[in-house]
């Protein structure tokens, strides 16, 4: 156990972060994906939460590319974390940063530590490093790197052949990181290896990358997920290197370690959990943007028993101490119920204007409908899927296709009360309120109850046994087409 004398600490706590913010010139967080994949919705969440507490804090929020992974790193995969991003509203404030650009800083940074005695050339090679882990597995005992060129003169490094930069990382005392989330963590510095900061090559290591960049950004809250604990004490060796060096501009950030988030079973989301990239909840689910940015915000943070949440009111509400120190449990059933809720909020032309792609052949016309149908469609619909799939009945060519259960309805007495329906209503205004006399008047003449009427014009308008009510698709789709799709199957030969 170290004494307090031994310990280093990171970040000031709660009620001392936030005398820190106030001291600083202003809040600065950054998300920061690797481009080797789709924005995934454990990152689209990071992100959220370095917003917000942006937002909330009057402060900047930025995008970094971290594209040091040449191999891995795609153009369609920056494309797509761009395109998530901005469908969220979580564009950056500032043009984004690319890792890869700034190799040459970083590599600038490890050579000023060399000088300055706070990193060594090592010149360990591959074989010998492996043949000390092997030895500490036999022996039972931790593999650490204890290098023999940590503390070797200059004068003594051998010509032409390759080496690494390492850091010095201190060898006693401990660190302790007062985690906005977490709450204080404590590592024995012992622990913590002389790491490469450099490759042979001459290329950064991710970790002297992120940390050159977040100063040189001015990042001041370092918001993440809880997998990276250990490179926070890890990255914080070269940040406390670099104030031995450089003096007072190499602060700690302060961090926050969110929790990862798990399936509704508990075990690390994947995709059978629902856990797809953000394009495809809006391409292939129909989700609406705000249902996501509202479902994240409840993915491990609250504000009482609040489940709806604006835009707005999630920055003025958001605190970053009050996420969770738990898993959150990913809950795909829930995310459509919220997203169900949205669909009703939405702007009917905003709406219609969404799913015109997925009905095929629509024109001007045909929007306009759609648009003066989005009320009584959209009660009904949980995604963009279903609110396209009940609004295709507006647009079916005669002879109008019936599925299995609608054919089931089309009875020979069906059809028959087909024909009665349309002399009763062939006379009648064309608005909701007569038409649905007239057919009350027409169920109670022959003794009926009115679906019984109702569900076999259902079939002959739309094909289907499910749709807006009855009187509302007979006003949308007019008099002339109503007539002429119930006159159609009154007649047709069973």
């Amino acid at each position: 156990m170290a004494s307090a004398s031994d310990t280093v600490s990171a970040g000031s706590g709660a009620g001392a972060a936030a005398a820190s913010v106030m001291g600083r010139k202003g809040v600065v967080t950054r998300f920061a994906p690797s481009p080797t994949g789709y924005l995934h919705i454990g990152g689209a969440r990071t992100a959220l939460f370095n917003w917000l507490f942006a937002r909330h804090h009057g402060g900047t929020y930025l995008l970094r590319i971290e594209d040091t992974d040449r191999a891995r790193s795609t153009e369609p995969a920056i494309e797509a974390i761009f395109d998530g991003l901005n469908w969220l509203g979580l564009g950056g404030d500032e043009e984004p940063v690319f890792q890869f650009a700034r190799s040459d800083r970083h590599a600038e940074v490890a050579h000023k530590l060399v000088e300055s005695g706070h990193a060594y050339r090592c010149y360990l090679t591959q074989e010998e490093l492996a043949a000390r882990r092997t030895a500490a597995q036999a022996e039972r005992r931790p593999f650490r790197i204890e290098s023999e060129w940590r503390e070797a003169d200059p004068a003594t490094w051998p010509e032409g052949q390759p080496w690494v930069v390492r850091i010095k990382a201190p060898r006693e005392g401990a660190t302790t990181i007062d985690d906005l989330v977490q709450g204080p963590i404590t590592v024995q510095n012992v622990e913590i290896d002389d790491y490469v900061i450099l490759r042979s090559d001459g290329t950064p290591t991710y970790m002297l990358a992120v940390v050159v960049d977040d100063h040189d950004m001015g990042v001041t809250h370092v918001i993440r997920g809880d997998d990276h604990i250990n490179n926070a004490f890890r990255q914080l060796v070269v940040i406390h290197a670099m104030q031995a060096v450089e003096g007072s501009g190499w602060e700690d950030p302060a961090y926050a370690h969110i929790p990862l988030i798990h399936g509704a079973d508990g075990a690390k989301l994947s995709k059978r959990h629902g856990a797809l990239g953000v394009d495809a909840y809006r391409d292939e689910l129909g989700l609406l943007p705000e249902a996501v940015f509202n479902y994240l915000l409840r993915l491990g943070w609250g504000h009482g028993d609040d489940e709806i949440i604006s835009r707005e009111q999630a920055v003025e509400w958001f605190e970053i101490g009050d996420v969770g120190k738990g898993a959150a449990r990913f809950d795909l059933k829930k995310l459509q119920n919220f997203n169900g809720h949205y669909i009703r909020e939405a702007d009917d032309a905003r709406l219609a204007a969404l799913i015109a792609p997925r009905i095929d052949g629509l024109d001007a016309a045909g929007l306009a409908l759609l648009t003066t149908a989005m009320p009584v469609l959209k009660v009904r619909a949980a995604d963009l899927g279903e609110l396209a799939s009940g609004a295709r009945f507006l647009f079916a060519q005669r002879p109008l296709a019936l599925d299995e259960k609608a054919a089931g309805l089309l009875t020979e007495e069906a059809r028959a009360l087909l024909g009665a329906i349309a002399e009763k209503l062939a006379g009648e205004e064309w608005a909701a309120a007569p038409l649905e006399a007239a057919l009350k008047t027409m169920a109670e003449e022959r003794g009926l109850g009115l679906g019984k009427l109702a569900q076999p014009l259902r079939a002959a308008l739309t094909g289907t046994t499910t749709s807006p009510g009855i009187f509302d698709v007979l006003v949308l789709l007019g008099r002339d087409e109503s007539l002429a799709r119930i006159a159609e199957q009154a007649q047709a030969v069973t």
